[in-house]
């Protein structure tokens, strides 16, 4: 109570401070306080008819009953805590095991594809090859008609040249 009387004291005088116009602000908290300091010693009241006293020994086994209760709670929350972890930690492996899978799955899709590149680039370098093989073949024939054509050509020149020369002696 000389709390309370000490703390309206003060404020009053702070009211005085800052002036009138905040009077009907402090008298509310004044009567706020007036009303809690009632409160507090009405509860003091109750608590002295309804408290019960025990000795010692009971005191000190409803002490570890309490205790041992408050553990008890705690350890619970523990509990339910590690088991949502577990769970947790469940979820996050059965996600990995499946991207695991999906990233094999992947994986052996690449690999085939790799070799059905593979194997493409094979059939092309045959196919190139053969290829090169016939250009090479018509670029031989090619080259012998011109050797052909070339003696040709050669005879014919002969044979013209002795004729034109014949004729001219005549």
């Amino acid at each position: 109570m000389d709390l309370l009387r000490t703390v309206a004291g003060s404020e009053i005088m702070e009211q005085e401070v800052k002036g009138k116009g905040s009077e009907e602000r402090w008298t509310g908290a004044i009567a706020n306080l007036t009303e809690m300091a009632s409160n507090l010693d009405s509860l003091q009241k109750l608590l002295l008819k309804k408290a019960v006293f025990v000795d010692e020994d009971t005191f000190a086994k409803a002490s570890l009953t309490s205790e041992q209760a408050r553990t008890i709670k705690v350890l619970e929350q523990r509990v339910e805590t590690l088991e949502r972890e577990v769970d947790a930690a469940i979820t996050a492996a059965a996600s990995a095991r499946s991207e695991k899978r999906q990233a094999e799955a992947a994986q052996k899709a690449a690999e085939l594809r790799a070799q059905e590149v593979t194997k493409e680039l094979e059939n092309t370098t045959k196919v190139f090859e053969l290829h090169m093989e016939e250009l090479r073949a018509k670029q031989e024939e090619i080259s012998k008609r011109d050797k052909e054509i070339k003696l040709l050509e050669a005879i014919i020149q002969t044979l013209g040249g002795k004729d034109s020369r014949s004729s001219n002696l005549e």
